[in-house]
């Protein structure tokens, strides 16, 4: 089988190419990690302290596992942790988010790839973040002697619908995990329906959730506003995690209240790092007043300086989770086109007033549990969205209570971690095993 999949993915990679190699001129991606990416050369272990490989494919997931190591780091200090990541994005924030792990690129699914990273990690534990069931990494990690592990487990209702296609295939890989720590009961009835063991299969509730922060006063957000220059009065919306064309909505909103309102306030943060300069020159054609994340100062703030432009487009990565503790009113893009959405759990967990657009299938189980408690609101279009912030400035206090009702779903959905990590302490030893092959 390893063989076959060799030659299926050695033939999409040669398809693929020439789109590879005009990414990579044109938007800088994929210019790095190839020798992680394909020969599995990735930073060699040499302790012998017990090793949890966490895979998260890009931000949202490496974001998603930082309760997790954290609580890790405080209860278990003779675990090591190493982070893997997939895309540049993830890279980027999973240097800066763990600064004292080893972090690489992992393998592609290559089978001589994955043995290779396999020898030099030497993992006791591979926990892989929501749903990254690669056969040949998940072969690798079982040859070697290491436990694996799918954390914060979700299939949605589209994902099973294919999986079930090839169920034959896919019970065979499921059977291997030994643990799949699922969202909620629904997906975990999923993944036994699929195949997996179920004595492996619990349902745990989202760490989405957990990584939330609740206080607005956190010293990163703290700095962030003052950066920005926000004083006391100031209404901040915040349109985040948006794609195209949802900036240019925010933007026309922004267009028509803001004269009624002048100590409106827009914050855009696109979702992918390659399109800030799009919305640059969007923005400059507006003729609105805006300024980059990346000129800001302390000294500029400290004086007040370009105090007249009232949009701020965050051209940088890893800042949207301090961002949202500044909004009054939320925007989480990604969901007026077909992306399905973005996590909305972040905004509603420091209690601003939540909208998204009508298309978030990658999170219909947090949207389904946000509506039920009326604690967002869907907007269709830019006209919808304009109501909707209208609503808010018109009626404070109907905001502030849509908002309340948002952070307190939040803070009852709280300590899936815990769970978590109570489970993956049954799959580390004691002591690991120092007669492992460290391998090159």
């Amino acid at each position: 089988m390893r063989y076959l999949l060799n030659l299926i993915y050695f033939a999409v990679l040669v398809a693929v190419a020439p789109w590879l190699v005009y990414r990579a001129v044109r938007q800088g991606k994929y210019r790095e990690g190839y020798a992680e990416k394909l020969v599995g050369k990735v930073p060699r272990r040499s302790s012998d302290r017990p090793c949890l490989w966490f895979h998260a494919v890009s931000v949202g997931e490496v974001n998603l596992l930082a309760p997790l190591i954290r609580r890790i780091e405080q209860q278990h200090p003779d675990w090591q942790c190493v982070v893997s990541t997939t895309t540049r994005t993830g890279m980027a924030l999973a240097r800066k988010k763990y600064p004292g792990l080893s972090v690489f690129y992992c393998p592609l699914d290559f089978s001589w790839a994955t043995a290779r990273a396999m020898r030099r990690v030497r993992p006791d534990v591979l926990v892989l973040a929501e749903l990254e069931l690669w056969p040949n990494l998940i072969a690798a990690a079982k040859r070697a002697g290491a436990k694996v592990a799918v954390i914060n487990g979700r299939l949605s209702e589209n994902s099973y619908a294919g999986y079930r296609r090839i169920r034959p295939l896919l019970a065979r890989l499921l059977g291997r995990l030994d643990l799949v720590a699922a969202q909620d009961a629904t997906y975990a009835e999923r993944f036994l329906a699929l195949g997996a063991r179920r004595s492996s299969v619990q349902s745990t509730g989202s760490m989405k959730y957990d990584g939330a922060v609740t206080d607005r006063q956190n010293r990163e957000t703290q700095r962030l506003r003052e950066l920005a220059g926000f004083a006391d009065n100031d209404i901040v919306v915040l349109a985040g995690s948006t794609q195209e064309p949802e900036e240019e909505a925010a933007v026309e909103v922004f267009r028509r209240l803001s004269p009624r309102w002048p100590r409106l306030r827009l914050v855009l943060v696109p979702r992918h790092p390659e399109r800030f300069e799009a919305v640059a020159r969007m923005l400059d054609a507006s003729g609105i007043a805006w300024q980059r994340r990346t000129e800001l100062s302390h000294e500029e703030a400290s004086v007040g300086a370009k105090s007249s432009a009232r949009v701020l487009l965050v051209d940088v990565v890893g800042e949207l989770g301090a961002w949202w503790g500044t909004a009054h009113i939320a925007f989480v893009g990604g969901s007026l086109g077909r992306r399905g959405g973005q996590n909305m759990i972040e905004p509603a967990a420091y209690g601003a007033a939540v909208s998204f657009g009508p298309n978030t299938r990658n999170f219909r189980d947090i949207v389904s549990a946000m509506l039920r408690r009326d604690a967002a609101v869907v907007v269709a279009d830019v006209d919808a969205l304009a109501r909707f912030v209208a609503n808010c400035l018109e009626h404070p206090k109907e905001a502030a209570a849509l908002g309340r009702r948002a952070q307190e779903l939040v803070l009852e959905q709280l300590g899936a971690t815990e769970r978590t990590l109570s489970l993956l302490e049954h799959l580390v030893p004691d002591i690991a095993e120092p007669s492992r092959e460290l391998a090159a």
